[in-house]
């Protein structure tokens, strides 16, 4: 018997290949979207890393505060989602002081059907409506109950912040 020897490099090439086309169909359909305060695109020549941008949702305490976010693609995509950090500082219940998002779809509720549009549009919709059982910032959902308080904590917070 003779042993086969798989080079695994090809095999990462080809993976590699495919979720570089899917991306860039991603890329090319979130272009033609008609979604409101939604966008991202490749940071660079590099497929797998995006800057995306989503406006604060309206009529809640983020309407019209513009956010700038990471996406970060793993080989593995689309059957494990982005790592997705806030690179504007956001105050809020499900993201801490360093950007990372305690949102279930990014987690254990990932699917593969689920795409870059998906994932700003459920980032953008966990603004207004956070989830204050599973809170990774406390204090942001404490204060959350109380929202014209929390609105003048977020005014004084992004006037703080307007230059990082």
């Amino acid at each position: 018997m003779y042993a086969i020897k798989h080079n695994d490099d090809s095999v990462t090439i080809k993976d590699n290949h495919a979720v570089s086309k899917r991306l860039q169909k991603e890329l090319m359909s979130l272009m033609m979207t008609t979604e409101k305060g939604i966008s991202a695109f490749p940071d660079g020549e590099n497929i797998f890393k995006w800057i995306g941008t989503i406006t604060g949702p309206i009529n809640t305490v983020y309407t019209q505060q513009k956010y700038r976010l990471s996406l970060e693609f793993p080989n593995s995509y689309p059957y494990a989602p982005p790592v997705v950090k806030f690179l504007t500082p956001c105050f809020h219940p499900n993201i801490d002081l360093q950007g990372s998002i305690c949102l279930d779809i990014l987690k254990d509720k990932w699917s593969a059907l689920y795409d870059v549009r998906t994932i700003l549009l459920s980032v953008q919709s966990l603004l207004g409506e956070p989830n204050i059982d599973s809170p990774l910032n406390a204090n942001a959902a404490m204060m959350w109950v109380d929202q014209t308080e929390y609105k003048k904590y977020l005014d004084a917070f992004y006037e703080k912040h307007r230059d990082t």
